[in-house]
Formats: C-alpha cells, sequence, structure tokens
C-alpha cells in the first residue's frame, strides 16, 4: 500500500491559517479593521506580497471584506456567513463536528423518511447497488466513500433537490478531517450491515421503520467518528 503524501505548506498557506485561527479565536474580532497591511505583515514576519494573497484567499472564503480607501474589516461569520465556511470551521475547531452530526442526524431521519414514500424503483435499484458497493470494499476509506454515494441516493430519492444539497453541505464539512474519521468503516462487510436496514426499509416503502433505522445508523456511527477524532487527537 503507497505512503500517503504528505502535503507541503507554504507561506501563504501558513499564514492563512494562522490569520484564520486568529480571526476565530477573536484576536481579531468581528467588525474589526486589520491593522495596515505593512505593519500587518511585519507583525506576522511575512511580505505584503504574502500577505495580500492570504488575505485575498479568507477574503473569499467571506471572513474579511475590504473596501477602498477603508481597508480591511473582519465579517461576523456567525450572523453573515454561510455554510462554504463549515469545511473551514472544522479544520479549526472540532467542536464544530458535533454541530454537524447534529444535524447529519436530523437530516438523515428525515431523508430516509422521505425517500421511503418518494423513490421510484430505478431509485431503489440504485439504492441497492450502492449498499453492496459499501460490502466489497478494499478498506475503510473506499467504503466511507460508498457510504457517502449511499446517502446521496437517499437525498436523490426524495425528489427535492434541497435534500440533495444539504447532504452535499454536511459531507463537504468534515471532508478536512474525514481520514480521522474511519472508525465506522474499518470492516465494511460490518458498515453494509449496519446500513443495510435502512436502505431495505427505504426500498420496501416504509417510512416508519426508514426513519427508525437512520436514527440507529447515524446515531452509531456519529459515536464511533467522534470518538475516532477524540483519539487521534489524543495520539
Amino acid at each position: 500500500m503507497p505512503a500517503e503524501i504528505i502535503p507541503r505548506r507554504s507561506v501563504v498557506d501558513e499564514l492563512e491559517h494562522r490569520l484564520r485561527g486568529d480571526i476565530m479565536d477573536g484576536t481579531h474580532g468581528p467588525g474589526a479593521l486589520l491593522p495596515p497591511e505593512r505593519e500587518l505583515a511585519a507583525g506576522y514576519g511575512v511580505t505584503r506580497t504574502t500577505l495580500k494573497h492570504a488575505l485575498s484567499r479568507l477574503e473569499q472564503a467571506g471572513l474579511l471584506s475590504t473596501r477602498h480607501g477603508i481597508g480591511t474589516r473582519v465579517r461576523d461569520f456567525l450572523k453573515e456567513g454561510s455554510a462554504d465556511l463549515l469545511p473551514m470551521l472544522c479544520a479549526h475547531d472540532n467542536g464544530w463536528l458535533t454541530d454537524i452530526f447534529e444535524v447529519r442526524r436530523h437530516i438523515g431521519t428525515l431523508i430516509a423518511r422521505r425517500a421511503a414514500t418518494h423513490r421510484t424503483d430505478r431509485q431503489a435499484r440504485r439504492l441497492e447497488e450502492a449498499l453492496r458497493a459499501v460490502a466489497a470494499a478494499a478498506d475503510a476509506d473506499a467504503a466511507q466513500l460508498a457510504d457517502i454515494e449511499v446517502h446521496r441516493e437517499l437525498a436523490r430519492s426524495t425528489g427535492n433537490r434541497v435534500y440533495l444539497l444539504l447532504t452535499n453541505t454536511l459531507f463537504n464539512a468534515y471532508l478536512p478531517v474525514r481520514r480521522a474519521l474511519r472508525a465506522p468503516f474499518e470492516d465494511p462487510a460490518a458498515t453494509a450491515d449496519l446500513l443495510g436496514p435502512v436502505v431495505r426499509a427505504v426500498v420496501d416503502g416504509l417510512p416508519d421503520q426508514a426513519d427508525r433505522a437512520a436514527e440507529r445508523y447515524l446515531h452509531a456511527t456519529e459515536k464511533m467518528m467522534l470518538g475516532s477524532l477524540k483519539a487521534d487527537r489524543a495520539g
């Protein structure tokens, strides 16, 4: 098995990370103007060109706003931000994952219930195929990705495209740390067995059973993933 490549971080990457941390930790609080670029660059020990690149990234992410003649202001991301910020927030603070997994449970059970009453015959077949792909996965990483596809197919089966976008948003939120969340997928066949009742209830058109099965599956995998993340951080 090839070794996992360790990404190299540039000076811009490192500065972006430090600025983001200082914004989220309140060093640069919501609504505050950042110091002038020359002063800020000197404070972080970087060139102004490097600083401009890092600030541009954070502005694109929605953490900063720049107005000519006024300066760069820190946005109140809890007031003005959107779900696009979730991957960045999770990478900075694992506490966001607890909130995300709670929403994952609530949305997931709603999706399973609705899918059981709205899925088409074609979607039922696709769900069964997706479940088999989980069981046949070569390793934990492949099983985790196959599991995601089952949930995407469940969302499609609701007939409501917003559920699919919400599902994508939640998965994208913890993609930056997903390698530390592989505990439920170490045994792909066991994962498929745990997920199977959700798929079968949806295929059989049983909304109450789908709701309960989804709650059990999502709660069990949430507990394992958060536990493995805690152990990974401790190690």
